[in-house]
């Protein structure tokens, strides 16, 4: 899928990998809708990169919100990927010192990061469908972000290893029922990166984190995120599968 001339819409594109996703595809020719609940960070984004960045308030969980998102992109011209970056995080355990986890919270993660990831996707691979395909026969790249806690989740992160896990693991069967269409669909599970959810930790903190990676010993910087989805995008036979993005990490319980 080439990036230059072509749209692609971005979740959770205000800020950390998907920001980095979003400054990629304005670097190699193509257009990004920054779909995003972060309307200042969205909009000062879309500013600085110009006229082929856009920004588009957008709540995952909301299928109106989808619905405009994909209405945008398609707007600016052929929509032909999605990359989904939003989600949420948040710690506690199956059962605390203040008794079991609630079950509000557990829901909430798994709407953002799991329903929402899907919403947003059945819309985007819709729009997808109706283009005509390109000379190889496709019509679109889908991207969604998992995480290596689907794996290893540690202590306090039923929910949100829940969340990722389903995203992993439906990668496959979404490959399947859009093969047809010409869309591929592939998963990102990325290690630990410097995103916003680190900013708050004192550089201390991060170096620790950052040693605990075997090679490179360090975390993750948002352009290698970006190089792997650039990468997923320009390789047609990667279809259906989770890369792990990790420098060979495998998370210990806590």
């Amino acid at each position: 899928m080439e990036i230059q001339g072509n749209v692609f819409l971005v979740s959770g594109g205000a800020s950390g990998l998907g920001a980095a996703v979003v400054r990629m595809v304005v670097a190699s020719g193509g257009t990004a809708v920054i779909a995003d609940m972060q309307e200042e960070a969205g909009a000062r984004l879309a500013a600085e990169l110009g006229a082929r960045a856009r920004f588009q308030r957008c709540d995952v969980t909301s299928e109106s919100d989808c619905e405009m998102a994909v209405a945008t992109a398609s707007a600016l011209g052929p929509l032909r990927g999605l990359v989904g970056c939003a989600g949420i995080v948040a710690g506690e355990r199956t059962v605390g010192k203040s008794g079991p986890h609630a079950l509000a919270g557990f829901a909430r993660i798994v709407a953002v990061n799991l329903v929402g990831t899907f919403n947003l996707l059945r819309l985007a691979a819709a729009a997808m469908a109706k283009l005509e395909p390109l000379a190889d026969g496709e019509r679109g790249v889908i991207v969604n972000t998992s995480s290596i806690a689907a794996y290893e989740g540690q202590i306090g992160q039923a929910a949100y290893a829940a969340s990722k896990g389903g995203v992993a693991s439906m990668t496959l069967p979404i490959a399947r029922d859009l093969a047809g269409l010409g869309i591929r669909c592939m998963t990102i599970a990325p290690g630990l990166f410097e995103t916003p959810m680190m900013a708050g930790m004192t550089p201390e903190v991060r170096a620790s984190l950052g040693a605990q990676v075997p090679f490179p010993a360090r975390l993750g910087v948002p352009d290698e995120f970006a190089r792997m989805v650039g990468t997923i995008f320009g390789n047609p036979l990667l279809n259906g599968s989770v890369i792990r993005l990790d420098g060979a990490l495998r998370m210990a319980p806590r």
